[in-house]
């Protein structure tokens, strides 16, 4: 019945049918299948999608709104009830993000080690849906503390956990699109998250002897464990253990992924793979500047974090400020996809990565220097250009560290985790002293943005140079040394071809700029 239902939403349908429209332009995998192989991948993809889709986005959305209903808690008299003062709340608000990082590269080298996504992502989903309906008790900045640390621990396993499984679903073409409608979950949660707190401000502040950011805690953290528990029940792990796949189908969801890179998608034999992985990715220059580049667009994001606190300086009350933050991000979720599709569609992701960093710069001036309602509450749309960024990042990180997955696993964990320290040290630049502009703030946003911009450009040159050598080994027909021909061995005996056909395969990769 919930399949079924499912079945009914247009959005994946145009998903669908922009892919078989346009794969012949962006070079698709799908030239080296079989026409009843292509067959069979349409109708997988669509499984895949309606099976896999909602269930992440859902997941999302909820990790958002539990991060982030800390920014609603401050209007609905957190602050006054924990007694908290001087940059207590910032400190409460970076400690999440320690834990966060500390927990991301050993989360998702177990997962990938584990391999049972289902079990793993659908664990710490309940746990952190635990974790905050228990933060509705906290009586002191020592307990909101410490809770925001936990959560931090438990939040981790996901969102980079989730990059790495879909990227063993989905080919580079496909991922963009993918990775912006499970990011549309964050931005749902930016628009529902408050509006959801300005409901509960209103009906059950004081209920049972309890203020309504209590109730934000203990609502939202039910609703987190519900869930869990429906993706440890529904969520496939990998194609090859999903029961609902015939033989026919296993074999295409691991052969499209196979040409996608040009060599199989499997780790070495032997329990060293995942720290061999992680050694791959350390040694790979592209991961430190996509990580880099990962920081920047994050920190520039963190005023996501004071949304509710920006929108208060424009003179309303607590309820009408939550509700003004949902239009923007209402606004974003729709861009954002359609951003993503262009992305791909072109096959480029580095100038669908630059021009946002001039849109949001604008936002941020405009906020920082005008004081009437229009242009700074349009200032908050043009700002929100940073987070269209980020489903194009996402996708661009798998297509340049695409295989083994253990190197992907780390790469993706590790890139996380330096994006998400920007988090630690930003909000302590909002001091409540610069409001109502927060120009500080906002300044250190800008500067944000144009590092991550020179990592892109400085990426780009990488990739074309790299793409230079791929071209050079093709031209001169050269010997393969040990390594290349084990690494070939294991693609043709995925493809069940010989050794000639999986280096021809092999020499047609090329980096997506």
């Amino acid at each position: 019945m919930a399949d079924q239902t499912l079945r009914d939403h247009d959005v994946i349908g145009e998903v669908e049918k922009a892919e078989a429209t346009h794969q012949e332009h962006v070079g698709s995998h799908h030239e080296e299948l079989t026409e009843e192989e292509k067959r069979i991948a349409k109708k997988l993809r669509r499984k895949i999608d309606l099976r896999i889709m909602p269930l992440v986005i859902m997941v999302y959305l909820m990790n958002y709104i539990d991060r982030n209903n800390y920014a609603a808690a401050k209007l609905q008299g957190l602050v006054e009830d924990l007694h908290l003062v001087g940059d207590q709340y910032q400190t409460g608000l970076s400690i999440l993000f320690v834990g966060y990082i500390l927990m991301q590269v050993p989360s998702n080298l177990a997962l990938n080690y584990v391999g049972r996504p289902s079990w793993y992502l659908g664990f710490f989903t309940i746990a952190w849906g635990l974790v905050s309906a228990c933060t509705s008790q906290v009586a002191s900045y020592g307990g909101i503390v410490a809770c925001r640390f936990i959560l931090g621990l438990v939040e981790a396993p996901f969102f980079a956990g989730v990059l790495f499984y879909l990227s063993k679903w989905y080919t580079k073409e496909e991922l963009a699109k993918r990775n912006a409608i499970f990011y549309s979950g964050s931005l749902v949660s930016g628009a529902f998250g408050n509006l959801i707190a300005a409901g509960i401000l209103n009906g059950l502040a004081g209920e049972m002897g309890m203020d309504a950011w209590q109730w934000l805690y203990i609502i939202e953290g039910a609703i987190t464990v519900t869930i869990g528990i429906l993706v440890v029940l529904v969520l496939p792990d990998f194609p090859d253990t999903w029961g609902a796949l015939s033989p026919e189908e296993k074999h295409v969801a691991n052969r499209r992924l196979a040409i996608d890179a040009a060599e199989a998608d499997i780790d070495e034999a032997g329990g060293m793979s995942q720290i061999r992985g992680m050694k791959l990715a350390f040694q790979d220059p592209k991961t430190y500047l996509l990580a880099i580049a990962y920081m920047g667009i994050t920190g520039a994001a963190g005023f996501q974090n004071f949304f509710p606190t920006l929108t208060k300086t424009l003179g309303y009350s607590e309820t009408v400020s939550l509700l003004l933050v949902a239009p923007p991000y209402v606004f974003m979720v729709f861009y954002s996809y359609a951003h993503c599709y262009a992305s791909d569609y072109y096959g480029n992701r580095f100038w669908f990565l630059t021009y946002p960093v001039f849109v949001s710069t604008v936002g941020f001036i405009i906020f920082m220097t005008t004081d009437s309602f229009g242009p700074r509450y349009f200032s908050f749309f043009l700002m929100n250009f940073v987070f269209a960024q980020n489903g194009t990042i996402y996708a661009w990180i798998s297509n340049a560290i695409p295989r083994p997955p253990a190197k992907r696993a780390a790469a993706l964990a590790f890139i996380n985790s330096i994006g998400n320290s920007a988090s630690i040290w930003t909000p302590f630049s909002y001091a409540p002293s610069s409001g109502p502009h927060y120009r500080p703030a906002l300044g250190v946003c800008i500067g944000l943005e144009f590092l991550a911009l020179a990592c892109f450009v400085s990426l780009r040159f990488y990739l074309q140079m790299q793409n230079r050598q791929l071209e050079k080994m093709e031209s001169e027909d050269r010997e393969l040394d040990e390594r290349e021909r084990k690494k070939l061995e294991r693609t043709a005996e995925m493809e069940g071809v010989d050794i000639q056909k999986a280096r021809k395969l092999q020499k047609g990769y090329r980096y997506m700029l």
